[in-house]
This record gives C-alpha cells, sequence and structure tokens, in this order.
C-alpha cells in the first residue's frame, strides 16, 4: 500500500488564494487612497484629494503632478475609522505572515504527507486575518462620507479600499479552505 502523494484541493485553494489576498491587503494598506475627494472649492476642476490611512495626496490630473504628504487640516487622521484601520490593517498583514508560514509547514511540500491539523490551524489564523483586515475596510466604507472633507467637494472610494476589501474576502475564503483539512485530521482518526 503506497501513501498518497497528492495535497487535497481545499489545501491548494487555501494555498492559492491566501498570499494573493496578503498581496492585496498589503497594497491597500500602504497606498494611500481610500478615498478621493474631488470638486474642492476653491481649488482647480481636475484637483483630487487621495486619503488613505497613512498619507494624503494632491493630485492635478491635468499635468499628472502627484505631491503626497498633505497636511491634515481637517482631522481626518484623528477619526476613529482610520486610527482603527491604522491598528488593524499592519496587525492583519502579521497574522497572514504567521499563518501562511505555518501553512507552508501543515501542507505537503517538502514532506511525503500534508499534515491537516497543522494546515487547520493555519485556516484559522488567516481566516481571523482576514476579518481583521474586512472589520476596518468596512467600517471606512461606512463612513466614508461623515469623515472631514471640505463642504462641497464629492467624495469616492479609491482603489486602496478596493484592494483592501478583495483582500480581505480572498484570505477569508483562503483560510476557510485550509480550515476544511481539519475534516481530513478527523476522518484519519
Amino acid at each position: 500500500h503506497l501513501p498518497r502523494m497528492r495535497t487535497p484541493t481545499p489545501m491548494i485553494v487555501g494555498l492559492v488564494l491566501c498570499p494573493c489576498g496578503l498581496v492585496l491587503t498589503f497594497t491597500g494598506t500602504l497606498a494611500p487612497n481610500w478615498r478621493q475627494v474631488s470638486r474642492v472649492p476653491d481649488q482647480p476642476l481636475d484637483f483630487i484629494l487621495e486619503q488613505g490611512i497613512w498619507d494624503m495626496c494632491q493630485e492635478l490630473q491635468s499635468t499628472h503632478s502627484r505631491l503626497c504628504g498633505q497636511q491634515d487640516e481637517l482631522g481626518y487622521f484623528q477619526q476613529l475609522p482610520v486610527r482603527v484601520a491604522r491598528g488593524l490593517m499592519p496587525t492583519s498583514l502579521v497574522l497572514s505572515l504567521l499563518g501562511l508560514v505555518v501553512a507552508s509547514l501543515g501542507v505537503r511540500c517538502w514532506q511525503q504527507e500534508p499534515r491537516p491539523w497543522l494546515a487547520g490551524v493555519s485556516g484559522l489564523v488567516l481566516l481571523v486575518s482576514g476579518l481583521l483586515s474586512l472589520v476596518p475596510a468596512s467600517w471606512y466604507t461606512q463612513e466614508l462620507r461623515v469623515l472631514p472633507a471640505a463642504p462641497g467637494s464629492t467624495l469616492a472610494v479609491g482603489y486602496s479600499l478596493v484592494l483592501s476589501y478583495l483582500g480581505s474576502c480572498l484570505m477569508i475564503l483562503g483560510g476557510l479552505a485550509l480550515t476544511l483539512s481539519f475534516h481530513r485530521c478527523c476522518k484519519e482518526r
């Protein structure tokens, strides 16, 4: 009787989705474009203010000139959704890295058989990581119009927020797939 050399499909799905989710969440965390503020009074029509959780940039679309490190005159960075995102997004990234390390030990990479209990634990860690990044992205979206902006300006969701959402969802799906490894562990007993 030869041992099975095949890696279970849920483990493969988890190991594909989670790194993709990590890259998207990392990009969404660092890029300064969670919200775009346009049509700001006393500014040119092509002026756009991009607000992230770490930085603010202004751009003139006609000249493609972009200047980051803008002053926070309205208290944007002191708002609770932004401060929570500053805490939870990096925590999510660290947990994602930890979960992927554990997953690489549990999924058959250099050993003959996978370790389903280790892959299941990594799935739980990655699931929690995805939830930790989904919470600030959702809350920020809910408060998008309440966060301070110049009166009369137009507000829009930025690409960083969309990337954070997508990364969170991929991380949750990948974590759930890896968590299915517990079923295999129980089946062996």
